[in-house]
């Protein structure tokens, strides 16, 4: 058997979360006679219940001070660049997959390694025009990025805008979007769950965290006049954050109180959408969207808005959302397991890596 290749993989944390669950789902894709990995946590609180492949060994590493994000990364670099990981060995790879924290970058620039990728999980612009966190980290850690090798974008939309922004010439970016488990997906659509949605209805759902991102103030717009042409709609929600309080007085002010179900945070989401006839996503911008591709999994046709397009290559986008709801009509749903999508993924990672 040829030698495995090893990869050094830094992640802040493995809380419930689109970054931590694509890591999860790379790893169990990647190759194990191909792959050696040591995945380096700064936290070990774990929310995934997860059996770690044997070709996967995880270290704990100490987090830096909070303060330390409010460091140039330069100065944060040469602070702590003697801590970093000394294996013994050289990595083949050593990977940034959070790209947001100080300690992810610093191990991952500082190991021995061949090459170093940094991953890119969200439309940088946008993301630095919407969110003022966002916007004061990135004015901090901005200067790591020239420092790696590659980078991986999680879309076209991501990959399109990151040079410019992060102002990096000649760096090589793949569009590597995220593993889906539609293994995982069938096996929890499947539990028993005390729901079921009035079959006389179109029934659509929505599945995120409540957050300005998300735009599911704008959702509610163009529902409630999709709403007003096709009263046999019902929208459900399902997932909590900030804004549920905002929301749900919204939908009061628009009177959608018979229309629209809030069904709240659920661990497991999957039979609740396979209940549905639909899924819709408004958000004001993505990384990917990963919850589309496991509406799509299931079977569910999926309505986005146009400029989604760029962050979901292969779904289809609607210049007017409310004409799109207005006309959805209820099909036969067929499951997609999705196996095209995921050799894609394989094969753009077996040439990144």
């Amino acid at each position: 058997m040829a030698q495995r290749k090893k990869l050094a993989i830094f992640q802040k944390e493995l809380w419930v979360g689109g970054i931590q669950k694509s890591l999860l789902n790379l790893i169990a894709n990647l190759d194990r006679e191909k792959y050696e990995i040591d995945l380096y946590l700064y936290d070990k609180n774990i929310f995934y219940d997860v059996d770690f492949p044997e070709n996967v060994t995880v270290h704990f590493r100490k987090p830096y001070p909070y303060w330390f994000r409010f460091l140039y990364f330069p100065l944060v670099f040469r602070l702590k660049r003697g801590s970093a990981p000394a294996p013994g060995f050289r990595y083949d790879t050593a990977i940034d997959f959070n790209s947001y924290q100080n300690e992810c970058a610093v191990d991952a620039l500082s190991v021995p390694a061949d090459k170093r990728i940094c991953w890119v999980h969200t439309d940088v612009r946008k993301s630095k025009g919407y969110e003022k966190k966002f916007r004061l980290l990135w004015h901090f850690f901005k200067d790591k990025f020239h420092r790696f090798d590659e980078f991986a974008a999680v879309s076209g939309g991501c990959a399109a805008v990151f040079p410019e922004e992060a102002k990096l010439k000649d760096k090589p970016i793949t569009v590597v979007p995220n593993y889906i488990d539609t293994s995982e997906i069938y096996a929890k659509a499947a539990a028993e769950v005390d729901f079921v949605p009035d079959p006389t209805k179109i029934n659509l759902c929505t599945v995120g965290r409540m957050c300005y991102a998300k735009g599911y103030d704008l959702l509610l717009d163009d529902f409630a006049k999709a709403y007003a042409r096709r009263p046999e709609l019902h929208l459900y929600f399902i997932g909590d954050g900030e804004l549920r309080q905002s929301l749900t007085r919204q939908i009061t002010t628009l009177g959608l109180e018979d229309a629209v179900t809030m069904l709240g945070y659920q661990s497991n989401p999957f039979p609740y959408m396979a209940k549905m006839d639909g899924f819709v996503l408004t958000s004001r911008y993505e990384g990917q969207g990963m919850v589309l591709w496991e509406a799509k999994a299931l079977g569910l046709p999926v309505l986005i808005p146009k400029h989604l397009e760029a962050y979901n290559d292969g779904i289809c986008g609607h210049d007017d959302m409310t004409e799109a709801m207005v006309r959805f009509e209820k099909t036969e749903k067929t499951p997609d397991p999705l196996d095209w999508y995921n050799k894609m993924i394989t094969e753009r990672l077996e040439a990144l890596l």
